[in-house]
């Protein structure tokens, strides 16, 4: 990677004027313009106020000390001090080239495995599982997949665990709507659509009529007090919720190396409340055992005066689990952003009972909304379900292809390819944003080839996959063996894009964004097409340029395929 190696060369230099260089090798960056050089140090400026000295009079100390060093000189063309005390660093073709065949012939394409890996656990998906799945579930699900890919392959120990909403209050209104108004052949014939139509009963009369509203909170605690009838019927239901949503998850590609409800903690409430209770940090008001917290009104409710326990208490449960089995470096929970004050309290709690060590991260996003720009849902009102959000990409997909006359998808291909295409412009779509932000969703955007999409992308590595059978040249026999030279600017642009590859990953690892991702592989594929307009490859007038031009290409295509993988992804051959 580019940049590391050259914190590499600075960090030494840097030591001999602070202690603390890494706060400095963070000012290190791209130059916005490629005229002033290929990356820039801003660290003169703070660093001279520090010293006592004018930034341009640090900066030429720093640059004469980095002139001693042999690396820099193999590595740097060129470095310049301008203006109040910038250093433009411009780096030798010959040392990319180098660089660039030793990621050709790197299964990992030149990205190193961190030389410290820690251990994450990382908490998304997280759906009630009495229902069907709907677009508010696929922010958490398709964000928290690739932050686990990304991070594993960057060569952490990354435990993804799903944590189920299968003991709340749904279960109490669907038990209710069950032993009101089950219709036992329409059951049988959909589970999860009876079970939702019994959910929006109850919902409907709990609304309406507070003696309803009590009998479902007491079916759920008739469930939770171990009642005989009430778990023989949760024993029954779940079976059918659990198949659906891993129905839905293998549809989206996502697995889980950890799946438990909340079902799961139940036996360990009690002594979590006991626990802090022991320790002096819960305490009785008004029948209720809460936390409070200095400076903040709202208390932490662990357990309500009726007995019952809350999702607090059963996050609490699931932490010290956590703990005590994979003994995490960094928990990550990856939940919208209105939980926010929750995850407040939650972290606050943990820290006082005197975990300091591991990092809790809330990774928030916000939220999709219609056209309309208010939350997206049917033209009924209702929220848009995750299987006919699935279907409507897939068909639309399906349509885009047919509709080109120029396509080369075989029929027997059509199924595969249209589900690739539109599942993954739907995953693109979210990926792509910065994760805190709403966002417009439109399917007809992120369909378009045009753009930061999926299509886009995939269009780009089926067009780069198209030059190797058109010449008839197997891309592991170019890779292995040629010689890249860069002889025109966009070879050279985009050869330095693909050395960039582990920066934008380790941008998403930073904090769990993986639009910096997307964001480097839209810049890659379009450095690419001026690469593919200015630069001849099967027709180029050398050999050895071709073959240096056919391993640009073969690099390109492996890093879209798997940057894009890492999103969750998958490539196609043809468009």
């Amino acid at each position: 990677m580019i940049l590391s190696t050259i914190e590499h060369v600075f960090r030494p230099i840097l030591s001999r004027y602070t202690d603390t260089p890494e706060k400095f090798l963070g000012m290190i960056s791209r130059c916005a313009d490629a005229k002033f050089g290929d990356y820039q140090a801003n660290f003169a400026m703070p660093l001279g106020k520090i010293l006592g000295e004018k930034p341009r009079d640090t900066a030429q100390k720093i640059l004469n000390d980095v002139c001693e060093n042999p690396l820099a000189e193999k590595m740097f063309e060129k470095i310049d001090v301008a203006g109040p005390g910038f250093l433009n660093l411009t780096l030798r073709a010959e040392w990319v080239a180098e660089q660039l065949e030793c990621a050709a012939r790197d299964e990992r394409l030149g990205v190193p495995s961190a030389a410290d890996p820690k251990t994450y656990v990382i908490d998304y998906s997280s759906p009630n599982v009495a229902k069907p799945m709907h677009v508010g579930h696929i922010r958490s699900t398709i964000i928290g997949d690739s932050v686990c890919r990304t991070l594993r392959f960057l060569g952490h120990h990354v435990v993804s665990d799903n944590h189920l909403g299968d003991w709340g209050t749904q279960f109490g209104m669907i038990f209710y709507g069950w032993k009101h108004y089950l219709d036992e052949k329409k059951f049988e014939e959909n589970p999860i659509m009876e079970l939702l139509r019994l959910y929006r009963i109850a919902r409907e009369e709990m609304d309406s009529n507070e003696s309803v509203a009590d009998e479902c909170r007491r079916e759920t605690e008739r469930l939770h007090a171990g009642d005989p009838e009430n778990l023989a019927l949760w024993n029954r239901i779940m079976p059918h919720c659990l198949a659906e949503i891993d129905r839905a998850y293998a549809r989206l590609d996502i697995s889980f190396d950890e799946t438990h409800g909340e079902s799961f903690y139940n036996d360990r409430l009690p002594g979590v409340v006991q626990l802090l209770k022991e320790k002096g940090l819960a305490v009785e008001s008004n029948g209720a055992v809460c936390v409070f917290f200095e400076g903040r009104e709202t208390p932490m409710i662990v357990q309500k005066k009726d007995g019952a326990y809350l999702y607090a208490t059963t996050d609490l449960a699931t932490f010290f689990y956590r703990m005590e089995n994979f003994n995490p470096d960094a928990i990550l929970y990856v939940v919208d952003h209105r939980q926010s004050e929750h995850f407040q309290m939650l972290f606050k709690t943990i820290r006082m009972l005197g975990y300091e060590d591991v990092d809790l991260r809330h990774v928030s996003f916000g939220t999709i909304l219609g056209e309309d720009r208010t939350p997206f849902k049917t033209r009924s009102g209702e929220t848009v379900g995750l299987d006919g959000l699935l279907d409507e990409a897939v068909e639309r997909a399906r349509a885009a292809i047919l509709q080109n006359p120029t396509t080369t998808i075989a029929p027997e291909d059509l199924d595969e390819t249209s589900r690739r295409i539109g599942i993954g412009a739907l995953k693109y779509a979210d990926l792509s944003q910065n994760r805190e932000s709403d966002y417009i969703f439109s399917y007809d955007k992120m369909l378009s080839l045009n753009g930061n999409t999926a299509a886009y992308m995939q269009y780009a590595y089926a067009r780069v996959r198209s030059i190797f059978s058109r010449g008839g040249f197997d891309p592991n026999e170019v890779a292995s063996s040629s010689k890249i030279v860069l002889t025109h600017p966009a070879e050279r642009a985009l050869a330095i894009e693909l050395l960039r590859f582990g920066e934008a990953l380790e941008g998403v690892a930073k904090d769990f964004r993986p639009n910096f991702l997307s964001s480097y592989l839209y810049e890659l594929a379009n450095r690419y097409s001026s690469f593919f307009e200015n630069c001849p490859v099967l027709r180029a007038e050398e050999d050895a340029v071709r073959d240096s031009r056919l391993t640009l290409c073969d690099l390109t295509a492996r890093t879209i395929q798997k940057g894009l993988g890492l999103l969750g992804i998958q490539t196609v051959e043809k468009m």
